[in-house]
């Protein structure tokens, strides 16, 4: 509450210098004794009614609910469908990381729970001939392959694994030869032989030419075509001998040779692990293997049994707790609102990695005006309190509100006092935003039906703690007033009127000159 520096209520007052220098010559006056004498001033009558006091104090507007939305989990943000200022609704989606991984987590889990429910829906409904014929051909299969692991390698299996072996190495010789001749290029006597070809190419279509020119029928046209084309396939070879190494040939010889090697490594890594024997670890792999094909075979030929049954339901529960949790991870990447509002604030941005606050939210239907009220003012507070609200922005416009709530804890100010807060309805149809400035003032106290005078009406002798009114008794010809000083007991006070328990009846008529002048809350 900001009402002074220290948080504290401030009650109504009025006086000056000049209320304290009255105060000192009426306490000089009464003291000489209740004597009637004549006077003039100000005659006020005592009268019933209502009577109120109340204090004033100063807070700002704030949202009944507001919340910051975090995301529980890190990633990339794919995608913020809001702005700050944007209206929201509960539930809507307003951000969300990359999703497509703990997406497939919950389809992977939803799939795992399905298959746990056939399994045990399988084991309620019984097995069938073809099913348990399966069963144990994969028990037989298990157990012959962990009884060759167990005897070792056949000598027909090492003999056809040292022919890989040698086969592999052969054909590494040959093409690590074919290779190097791609390299090195034609030698003088394969020029040669071409060259010889080539000679002979030409005299064979000379001579089929020299045929055909005497007699050119089909049987001298076919010899004339084979030698033209002879001769060009010789020229081919003999042009491309002359060229030398292929570049393209050399690159495929080179691959050559390197699939041949890994071949034969292969080939020898095979040798090897058969000479090794089984590992330990393929044996383990191997019984385990049994135990899980007996196991289902047990599983199919004891269907009456409870056990397999129950397993299957522990299963069942164990992937739809899976399935819950990749659920709940999939919720951690993303922010929905938690209820109708408006966007305070936005901390993150699309593809950035963020985890974290992320988003605020709040609730501008229900604002309320909060004040920190002194500990000590505190017990004039309390819930239901009738009070009025004057807007900063709006000066001129009253509103009515009462306390919707005080905080059941204080909290330290960095003076060491305490203040309590205490929630202000605030119901207005004016634009009202978040943070403005309320003055407040509360009710503290009703009284109805009481004799009230007014506060200048009473004298109060701080000495003796004792109030007095001058009732009157009389009036002169002069017009000046007979009084007597009659001693009161006062009640409730506000600034104009203060409530009368005793001294005075309704009706009765008071002199006010004589009286302290702004006697009221406060003094």
């Amino acid at each position: 509450m900001m009402a002074q520096r220290h948080g504290r209520l401030r009650p109504f007052a009025y006086g000056t210098t000049y209320f304290w220098l009255s105060l000192a010559f009426l306490l000089l006056l009464s003291a000489c004794g209740g004597a009637e004498e004549p006077l003039t001033g100000e005659v006020v009558t005592v009268t019933r009614g209502d009577l109120a006091a109340s204090a004033s104090a100063s807070g700002q507007v704030q949202a009944a609910r507001e919340a910051t939305l975090s995301l529980l989990t890190p990633g990339v943000v794919q995608q913020v469908t809001v702005r700050v200022g944007d209206v929201v609704t509960e539930g809507q989606l307003l951000a969300s990381l990359d999703t497509f991984a703990l997406e497939l987590g919950v389809a992977n889990a939803a799939q795992n729970v399905a298959v746990r429910e056939a399994q045990l829906a399988q084991l309620l409904v019984g097995s069938t001939a073809e099913e348990i014929s399966a069963a144990q051909a994969a028990v037989a299969s298990a157990r012959a392959n962990l009884d060759a692991l167990l005897a070792g390698p056949r000598p027909e299996e090492i003999t056809a694994a040292e022919a890989d072996v040698f086969a592999a190495q052969a054909a590494v010789a040959a093409s690590a030869a074919q290779a190097a001749d791609a390299q090195s290029g034609p030698s003088a006597a394969q020029l040669e032989a071409a060259r010889a070809q080539l000679l002979a190419a030409e005299y064979q279509l000379e001579q089929a030419q020299a045929a055909n020119d005497r007699i050119a029928v089909e049987q001298t046209h076919t010899p004339l075509v084979n030698a033209q084309e002879a001769l060009a396939v010789a020229q081919a070879n003999y042009n491309t001998l002359l060229a030398g190494a292929d570049p393209n040939t050399v690159r495929v010889g080179q691959a050559e040779v390197s699939s041949a090697t890994a071949q034969r490594d292969r080939a020898q890594a095979a040798l090897d692990s058969l000479l090794a024997g089984a590992t330990e670890a393929q044996i383990s792999a191997a019984e385990l293997q049994i135990a899980q094909a007996e196991a289902q075979l047990d599983s199919l030929l004891n269907l009456r049994n409870e056990e397999p049954v129950r397993v299957a339901e522990a299963q069942l529960i164990q992937a739809e707790l899976a399935l819950a949790d990749a659920q709940e991870q999939l919720a951690k990447a993303q922010i929905i609102a938690p209820f109708d509002g408006v966007v305070t604030a936005v901390y993150i941005r699309e593809g950035e990695l963020a985890s974290g606050r992320a988003i605020d939210v709040m609730d501008t239907t229900s604002l309320q005006v909060v004040l920190n009220i002194d500990e000590v003012d505190i017990a004039l507070i309390s819930e239901g309190q009738a009070a009025t609200l004057r807007l900063e922005t709006w000066p001129d416009t009253l509103i009515l509100s009462t306390v919707g709530s005080i905080a059941p804890a204080g909290s330290n100010t960095t003076t060491g006092l305490v203040n309590y807060q205490a929630r202000l309805n605030l119901d207005t149809t004016l634009p009202v935003r978040v943070g403005m400035t309320a003055n407040a003032i509360l009710t503290t106290a009703e009284r109805t039906a009481v004799l009230l005078v007014p506060n200048r009406a009473i004298t109060a002798n701080r000495q003796t703690g004792q109030f007095f009114v001058y009732k009157v008794i009389g009036q002169n010809e002069d017009g000046s007033y007979l009084t007597e000083e009659v001693e009161v007991r006062v009640g409730l006070r506000d600034g104009q009127q203060t409530e009368l328990l005793e001294g005075v009846t309704e009706g009765e008529e008071l002199l006010i000159s004589r009286a302290v002048q702004g006697f009221g809350p406060g003094q």
